[in-house]
């Protein structure tokens, strides 16, 4: 802690990692710069990677400031369950792989300290889902909510689950599958991109729904905006039961003649961003998109094109 900083009025922060990363010399120096700059710090790598459908991390103190989060997508999404509710924003420092949702590289940990102390940074309002599951023979839902997407794929591996979809109580289509996937426009560049889904710029206000090897013509992915609501159910004739699981981490099995109805939510999570980059060129930057074609390219090489 800062020996010019006063007990009273400090500014509190939280540092999320990894139970792995916590004796990383990038969280040491993370933690070690911010007392410096005058934070109270605390440090939580005790976010289980899974949870049960429904149940979630307490979250901070509304005293926080900001949740700085060490690590990859994963563990912001872990994180993302300490500040849901809040006004506190989050901001990630990508120590792992692509990293699509951090603002800085690890090797930028300095820049980004100082950027956070001074409040130079801007808060970007990330749309999240509403999902509530409805069991057979249950009045009440079992409510949860996702950044990222909302998985209910088939609980045997051996066989498809039977799903029939809806928008805003009208039946649209069903079909055997390995499952469907509903994801916000922050998880349009996740698992719905493999998928085969387009991106959705953040700003977007709707929602994705992606089939997952579908045994059906229409099969295509669907867009509905932020005023309507999609439900799937597990038809009675599906050969096996569903599963769900939301932003990869909160699950359960999910039985025949259930319905899981998915919504625009009424809160939403703040990122804070360090730089004025475009999403564009996030997109680019990060999955290193090929710009050029190959026959552009090819020209180049034989000295075509200067």
């Amino acid at each position: 802690m800062s020996n010019t900083a006063s007990t009273q009025g400090m500014r509190k922060a939280v540092v999320v990692t990894h139970e792995a990363l916590s004796n990383d010399a990038t969280v040491a120096e993370a933690i070690s710069r911010l007392e410096s700059l005058g934070f109270e710090v605390s440090m939580r790598n005790d976010i289980p990677d899974t949870q049960n459908f429904g149940e979630h991390a307490t979250a901070v103190d509304g005293d926080v400031e900001i949740v700085v989060v060490l690590g990859g997508d994963g563990t912001i999404l872990r994180a993302a369950e300490l500040v849901k509710g809040t006004d506190v924003p989050i901001i990630g420092i990508n120590t792992g792989h692509v990293g699509f949702l951090a603002e800085f590289e690890s090797f930028e940990l300095g820049a980004a300290m100082q950027k956070i102390a001074d409040r130079d940074y801007t808060i970007d309002e990330r749309m999240i889902a509403a999902v509530e599951l409805f069991l057979p023979g249950h009045t009440e839902s079992i409510c949860d909510w996702s950044l990222n997407d909302v998985i209910l794929e088939h609980e045997d591996r051996a066989r498809m689950v039977e799903v029939g979809i809806t928008v805003d109580d009208i039946a649209t289509s069903s079909f055997g599958c390995d499952g469907v996937l509903v994801s916000t426009p922050t998880g349009s560049t996740a698992y719905a991109f493999s998928a085969g889904g387009p991106v959705m710029w953040p700003d977007v206000k709707a929602l994705e729904l992606t089939p997952i090897a579908a045994h059906a013509l229409f099969t295509r992915p669907l867009i509905i905006g932020s005023s309507s609501t999609f439900e799937l159910h597990v038809l009675e004739a599906s050969s096996c039961d569903g599963w769900i699981c939301c932003d990869g981490r909160r699950q359960r099995i999910v039985p025949k003649g259930s319905r899981v109805r998915i919504r625009q939510s009424s809160s939403v999570l703040r990122l804070a961003r360090l730089s004025d980059a475009l999403f564009t060129d996030r997109l680019v930057r990060k999955f290193d998109l090929p710009v050029k074609g190959w026959r552009e390219t090819a020209a180049e090489k034989k000295g075509y094109v200067k």
